[in-house]
């Protein structure tokens, strides 16, 4: 037939305003059949539908037989089916559709009943009323976590105005200056060793600077000590982190136990799993747990202004994995066992803290009675109450009250590591405690902050004693964290 394109060289639809297959027979047909006589274009071809081709009777539509017409085996006499296919929009808007659908379905991935919800239970069962948290029979939503962002931005604020308007007056009353140490004699090759090869020099490399330099090694060996030791943080700055850090951690330990006191999952850890998930939100529970939150956000944001430790990446770590829990817990409405996790966790820091306070106010005895008062608490509360009463309702009380589900399976197995955690700590402020107490004083901490620019190997006095030894210069060498008061904080 003349001017007829066959079915493999037919082109696809590339309409979106009509349908596959104008112009059919005889008169019909649009632009693809213009000039077509009886049906049969002399222009473009016309694109066939998605499907065999020619269709099979059973998909005709009435009237379009084999044999009804010129060219009727060719087309459709009626309106064919919409094309399956579309080109994207002009202007990118089927790129934006495509990507909110991705969006929509990665999120309805996420937030999966069946993974977050014991058997039965719907999101749409915690809907809860309007209003602000704790107004009504609210319960936890994912948007409330929002709130914790504006929140660590004024915790922070607030910590700015602390330090200097509060922690550093009291370090000066205690006699901790603001005086830096010793800083190195300027030297144009030896700071280039020092910021583009090494900050500890070997001996070889020691005997060339000093023919190069005409200087003497023990003279070079004492440049790289002022140098390494010209960018450590100062007493004072250390001292107000530390008072910062234990005046959150008493205030929010006490708010805590001021809270847990009157609730009743506090005294009978049933009441955790009684009526699960349907336990609404209290205003103060709310503020007690978005508290939390936010102040591990505001870790998050302060540990690139800190001090730089050795242990930053994993302490990074540690505050990312504190504030998922933390978040998905309360996502879950988990909120009443995360209390007593949070409260035992706090119990322990502000002793440590206070520890460190002593040590940069050079109260030797009161810092060791302070390290010794967290240990003994660090250890009762992380290897006795953690695990015979923690463990034991998060595994087999809500084993036996609501049954395992997905998440169940999830925020267990964090809870199981984080103990592990507790027993390689307790390990080591045990060991750290036992060389104390033998020799006593402790050389280098198997686990302290020790800042990554203090490694040098200044020689402290034989004389020195105590936990935390303190270096010929003031410095403090151990910094105090011995059993992590920042790594035992709160998940």
């Amino acid at each position: 037939m003349k001017g007829a394109a066959s079915p493999s060289s037919a082109r696809p639809c590339v309409s979106g305003a009509r349908p596959c297959g104008g112009g059919g027979g005889g008169g019909g047909g649009g632009r693809a059949g213009a000039g077509a006589r009886g049906g049969e274009g002399r222009g473009l071809a016309k694109p066939r539908p998605l499907g065999p081709w020619p269709p099979p009777d059973s998909l005709r539509p009435r009237g379009a037989g084999r044999g009804a017409g010129r060219g009727a085996g060719r087309g459709w006499r009626s309106a064919p089916p919409p094309c399956l296919w579309r080109p994207p929009e002009r202007g990118g808007g089927g790129r934006w559709k495509m990507a909110a659908a991705a969006a929509a379905a990665l999120r309805a991935w996420f937030w999966n009943e069946r993974f977050w919800l014991p058997h039965n239970v719907t999101w749409a069962d915690l809907a809860g009323e309007p209003g602000p948290p704790g107004s009504g029979l609210q319960y936890p939503r994912a948007a409330h976590v929002l709130s914790a962002f504006p929140l660590a931005l004024g915790i922070f604020a607030v910590r700015l105005l602390f330090e200097r308007f509060i922690a550093k007056p009291c370090a000066i009353n205690l006699g901790i200056q603001d005086s830096g140490p010793h800083r190195a004699q300027p030297n144009a090759i030896l700071e280039k060793v020092f910021t583009s090869i090494t900050k500890s020099p070997d001996g070889k490399r020691l005997e060339g600077l000093s023919k190069q330099l005409d200087w003497d090694v023990r003279k070079i060996q004492r440049w790289f000590r002022h140098r390494r030791n010209q960018d450590k943080p100062t007493t004072l700055t250390k001292f107000c982190e530390s008072m910062w850090r234990f005046t959150f951690y008493l205030s929010i330990f006490f708010y805590g136990i001021r809270f847990l006191w009157t609730a009743p999952w506090f005294w009978d850890t049933r009441q955790c799993w009684y009526n699960y998930p349907f336990q609404p939100l209290t205003s103060r529970l709310y503020y007690y747990y978005i508290l939390e939150l936010a102040f591990y956000w505001s870790l998050m944001f302060s540990q690139f202004t800190d001090i730089k430790r050795k242990d930053f990446l994993i302490m990074f770590v540690h505050h990312l994995a504190t504030i998922g829990l933390i978040t998905f817990s309360y996502m879950n409405n988990m909120v009443r066992v995360g209390t007593l996790v949070l409260c035992l966790h706090d119990a322990s820091d502000f002793l440590l803290e206070a520890a460190k306070l002593a040590n940069y106010a050079k109260y030797q005895r009161l810092c060791d009675a302070f390290f010794m008062l967290f240990g003994v608490v660090f250890i009762v509360t992380r290897l006795g109450i953690y695990p015979f009463w923690i463990l034991n309702t998060t595994l087999f009380e809500s084993w036996e009250l609501i049954g395992p589900y997905p998440s169940w399976w999830l925020f267990n197995g964090l809870l199981v590591i984080l103990q592990v955690l507790h027993i390689i700590w307790s390990y080591l402020i045990i060991r750290t405690a036992s060389k104390a107490l033998v020799r006593g004083k402790v050389s280098k901490d198997d686990r302290s902050d020790v800042e990554s620019s203090s490694e040098e190997e200044d020689v402290t006095s034989n004389s020195t004693k105590g936990i935390f030894s303190t270096s010929s210069n003031g410095s403090n060498r151990l910094n105090g964290h011995v059993a992590g008061g920042q790594w035992t904080g709160e998940e």
